[in-house]
């Protein structure tokens, strides 16, 4: 009985607020740098810290943050804006999706506000640690979540306010920052799990897919059937084990 009270204990202890937050911790470095190379984007597109700050808070996604920069840079029109980024955050209906099952016990307005601050790396660190259990904590997960919004946004306004001394963020690789992110995380899922052979099947298949979906339509268009069709393959590889 002591033993079931003490598992108890540390059951709670690693699905509260407080342990949400210092999961977040070693992303924090990745919303800060991609924060602040979407800040210095975003400027030298001509938008202003005002503008970029309002970005930050509303739409929260540095992809679309940085579409939209280069499409303001490139006068693209409002209509061509929106419908791009709608486009591109469809994948956060594949996130949401993945992780619903885990939040089954809370009302429809509990996980709308969780969803509603969901990103890709958050979705990562939430994922990862649902793979060991049925279900995650409200609490664990706000905290997780409140503690990366306030991070993107500061990140973002250093950037956009730093970046009037940036005239040429190419030139420090700050346009691919968003990208080596993504890669990053992605490696150390890979090397956290323990089937790995499986992950790089799907991986192949997603990168395959993407290649060649995006020879005859658009990249975002290509990147959502590339996950849908490389997370059916990883299905139907369990399902033959």
């Amino acid at each position: 009985m002591q033993q079931e009270n003490v598992q108890l204990r540390l059951g709670s202890s690693e699905d509260s607020f407080l342990q949400g937050i210092k999961d977040c911790v070693p992303t924090l470095l990745g919303y800060l740098s991609i924060g602040f190379a979407a800040g210095v984007v975003g400027h030298t597109s001509g938008l202003s810290v005002l503008e970029i700050t309002l970005m930050s808070i509303l739409i929260y996604a540095g992809s679309a943050q940085f579409i939209i920069a280069g499409m303001v840079a490139n006068h693209g029109s409002i209509a061509a804006i929106v419908f791009t980024v709608f486009i591109v955050n469809l994948r956060h209906l594949l996130l949401s999706a993945a992780l619903s099952p885990y939040f089954r016990h809370l009302t429809t307005l509990k996980t709308m506000m969780i969803g509603s601050l969901l990103t890709d790396e958050t979705f990562g660190v939430s994922i990862n640690k649902a793979s060991n259990q049925s279900s995650l904590s409200e609490k664990w997960m706000n905290g997780l979540n409140v503690t990366a919004y306030p991070n993107w946004i500061f990140a973002t306004m250093a950037g956009a306010f730093f970046g009037q001394w940036i005239t040429n963020p190419e030139k420090f690789g700050l346009d691919f920052a968003l990208s080596a992110m993504f890669i990053g995380l992605l490696v150390l899922q890979l090397l956290g799990r323990k089937k790995l052979a499986r992950d790089l099947i799907v991986v192949i298949s997603a990168v395959v897919i993407v290649v060649g979906i995006s020879m005859v339509t658009s990249g975002s268009v290509a990147v959502i059937i590339a996950t849908i069709g490389a997370a059916t393959i990883g299905v139907l590889i369990e399902k033959w084990k």
